[in-house]
């Protein structure tokens, strides 16, 4: 299974999320915030990174996405937020703008969650 990084800063949604991770075998590690979760990259190496899309900031999910990106980093990533409801309006993945994988909408179910997390892996491998 996958080693996988929940960067959230909601603690019920981390605590569910990796608990349905752990069902499925994975190895989680968590962090709170978008600083705390640069940090948790380098030492957790992850091969999936769960974001949240508004932390501290309202962008900080996606100016880390951006920014692990131009670091070099290629693990898939799965962007969660209810920023679309929030704004009215709809995300997507964008190379430049927002460079995910898959962006998912909140509050989501665990089994579209689990669903996600296998195919982006299938297909990282």
């Amino acid at each position: 299974m996958a080693k996988i990084l929940i960067v959230d800063d909601d603690p019920d949604v981390v605590d569910a999320t990796e608990m349905f991770l752990k069902k499925e075998g994975h190895e989680t590690a968590t962090a709170s915030s978008r600083k705390e979760g640069m940090q948790k990259v380098q030492e957790f190496a992850p091969e999936l990174l769960i974001l949240d899309c508004m932390m501290e900031e309202v962008d900080d999910g996606m100016v880390m996405a951006r920014e692990l990106r131009s670091q070099g980093f290629t693990a898939p990533i799965l962007m969660l937020s209810s920023i679309g409801k929030v704004l009215g309006q709809d995300f997507d993945r964008d190379d430049e703008i927002l460079p995910v994988e898959e962006f998912i909408d909140k509050p989501v179910d665990p089994r579209i969650l689990l669903e996600k997390v296998a195919a982006v892996l299938n297909k990282s491998n």
